[in-house]
């Protein structure tokens, strides 16, 4: 069957106009389903990396080059649940964050990778139902931070530079639009100097490709006190990232639903785009699990939904298709927020 949709243009037009009539779906977490197939780490390792030096139980991106079905398979359950947005699996998937693994040389090799079961699941389901869905190219913050010193005893030392992250980062861009993302998530983002990185590598690679892809930016409140790590608020934080016009800007991870409310409805009342929010399933407990069912969590959603507070929802830590399929119930009935 020929594709339902000639390219990235045409798929993002689609979800355009769907975003008109209804709230979208992102899909859910990643490390909880990994975590829930108990591999070992032969399964991390495969064939090719048998010899490496270094331990790889963990790393759940190397799985887009390990156990590719695996990955197509969580894609392929997010999808059924009625996500119309995949993310890649590819949260760590930079030199920075691979470095703790000697992985550094297979980064672009990765997010390609990723990037490609992603779209091949997406064109399944084109192909089945006519629905389009978007690959989002996911983009983690990294293990390092550009604003804060990672040691108390001398506040002006840095791991790295503005431009090493920002290196790193495009590498991973080029692999992700190689591979067929048709949106760039950064995600997760505790400080904003990261994301300022990211977005100028973003636009360093859409300069030489020739072609922009959307920016889907999303941060993460750590704490009650309604600021991100580097200290900014939900309104500080949008007015640090409006030159890069996302496509929609948001929040996700650190908190569940009830507690992101309150900072999700500052942004709301800022934002100039599309407002994304994809919560954990609550706060973990004790043995750094999540307790908060499917029908809690679209429960605190669909309110975000009702409120008129969002475009895009979809679920972060703890949060499975059961919970994706939950959501997409819950918020089906009320128009998304009227962006300005």
């Amino acid at each position: 069957m020929a594709p339902r949709f000639q390219g990235r243009a045409d798929r993002l037009a689609a979800i355009e106009a769907i975003g008109r009539e209804r709230v979208i779906v992102l899909d859910g977490a990643w490390g909880s389903l990994i975590q829930g197939e108990q591999l070992t780490e032969q399964d991390f390792r495969g064939a090719r990396f048998g010899d490496h030096a270094h331990p790889l139980k963990g790393n759940n991106d190397l799985l887009c080059l390990t156990r590719p079905d695996l990955v197509a398979r969580i894609h392929t359950r997010y999808a059924e649940a009625g996500a119309d947005i995949a993310s890649t699996n590819t949260f760590n998937a930079t030199s920075i964050s691979q470095a703790d693994y000697g992985l550094e040389d297979v980064v672009h090799e990765l997010n390609v990778e990723a990037a490609r079961i992603a779209r091949q699941v997406c064109d399944a389901f084109e192909a089945r139902d006519g629905a389009p869905r978007l690959v989002a190219g996911a983009v983690g913050p990294t293990n390092k931070t550009l604003s804060l010193s990672p040691d108390v005893g001398d506040p002006a030392r840095r791991d790295l530079t503005f431009a090493e992250l920002a290196a790193s980062y495009a590498d991973q861009i080029r692999g992700l639009t190689q591979g067929g993302a048709d949106v760039l998530l950064i995600e997760t983002i505790f400080d904003t100097l990261n994301a300022k990185a990211a977005i100028f590598a973003c636009f360093e690679a859409f300069a030489e490709a020739g072609r922009r892809l959307p920016l889907m930016i999303s941060g993460t409140i750590t704490d009650a006190s309604g600021r991100t790590l580097s200290g900014q608020t939900p309104t500080a934080f949008w007015h640090s990232v409006i030159h890069a016009r996302p496509f929609t800007v948001g929040l996700n991870c650190a908190l569940g639903a009830a507690a992101m409310r309150p900072h999700l409805a500052e942004l709301a009342g800022v934002a100039t785009t599309r407002t994304c929010a994809y919560p954990n399933a609550g706060l973990p407990n004790a043995f750094g699990g999540y307790d908060e069912t499917p029908d809690q969590t679209a429960a605190q959603i669909e309110g975000f939904a009702r409120d008129g507070l969002v475009n895009v929802v979809g679920g972060c830590c703890g949060t499975t298709p059961d919970h994706i399929r939950a959501i997409a119930e819950a918020v089906a009935p009320f128009a998304p927020r009227a962006v300005a």
